[in-house]
């Protein structure tokens, strides 16, 4: 059986340099920036990160202004740090995940390459990784691969009218329109993809997350 491992969404305060850097690199290789995070804790130690510089929290002068999408103060503008939203298995701290997205932007720059050493040693940050490690770099991209697939399938487009009837609040749900799910698997579907469309997450759409309590809504009603 396979062990379900739940996501926690990290705010992590940045330079808006550092932040637009993490984001374009994220864009190009079609990946989120959890993605990338991830990615480096797979293949550098945990001490090794720890270690490395820490790009830090914004200057004082470095602020960014947002619509508020929600609550009560909907629509208004709000003066607030720089950011990046990271989903990511919860246990860390907001310095080592920027340290790791730097090294992320490191290596891109080819300023910090990887070297797997020999079995019972240190791997450190030197030179490339040798030939024999490449079944691990292949498993690393299949990884990669594998979530970007789960990412562009969750997320759907918004219907034009939003939701009229049972199809379309199973449609919203990512169920076919023909299924019968009971409400536990309702419930558990709307769950991981609020996580996803919320617009405080990296991929966030108000318009989706209100589509989503939509049919959410409609099913309650007749789904037992």
């Amino acid at each position: 059986m396979t062990n379900r491992v739940l996501k926690h969404s990290y705010t992590v305060p940045c330079a808006s340099t550092f932040r637009d850097a993490v984001d374009a690199l994220a864009a190009r290789r079609k990946v989120n920036v959890g993605d990338l995070a991830r990615s480096i804790l797979l293949v550098v130690p945990d001490e090794t990160v720890a270690a490395y510089a820490d790009p830090g929290e914004p200057p004082t002068d470095d602020r960014e202004t947002v619509v508020l999408k929600s609550g009560p103060a909907e629509g208004r503008p709000w003066r607030r740090k720089p950011r990046l939203q990271v989903r990511m298995p919860p246990g860390h701290d907001i310095p080592f995940i920027r340290k790791a997205l730097a090294l992320a932007l490191a290596m891109d720059k080819g300023d910090v390459e990887v070297s797997f050493a020999a079995s019972g040693a240190n791997d450190v940050l030197a030179e490339p990784p040798p030939e024999d490690n490449s079944s691990r770099l292949v498993e690393i991209n299949e990884e990669l691969d594998r979530l970007r697939t789960i990412v562009s399938v969750l997320a759907f487009d918004p219907l034009p009218d939003g939701i009229r009837n049972r199809g379309d609040a199973l449609h919203v749900l990512g169920f076919p329109p023909s299924s019968d799910p009971d409400s536990r698997t309702v419930r558990a579907k709307f769950r991981m993809l609020a996580t996803i469309h919320h617009p405080d997450s990296h991929y966030g759409s108000h318009q989706r997350m209100s589509q989503l309590n939509q049919a959410m809504e409609f099913l309650r009603r007749y789904v037992a």
